[in-house]
């Protein structure tokens, strides 16, 4: 029933998941069909192949935005020397 609710209104994507800032997961609400962007920005059907993309694309992310965001903490830090 929920794919013909899909059928007839169109999919209501929600992000299911933040790979980066650019890439996301979008999962139908009605019936679970699942996008994510490829390289071109663009919405495609997500398959095993591009979901083992995401997957190292958000660890390479998370490994270096808390790379950066160390550099900025220590940056911040005020050092005294006597």
């Amino acid at each position: 029933m929920s794919h013909l609710h899909c059928m007839v209104f169109g999919h209501d994507f929600k992000i299911s998941r933040k790979v980066t800032y650019h890439v996301k997961e979008y999962t139908c609400k009605n019936c679970n069909k699942q996008l994510t962007t490829n390289g071109n920005g663009q919405l495609i059907e997500l398959s095993p192949k591009f979901r083992e993309i995401n997957e190292v694309l958000e660890h390479i992310h998370h490994k270096r935005v808390s790379k950066i965001n160390k550099q900025k903490f220590n940056q911040d830090l005020l050092v005294f020397k006597h």
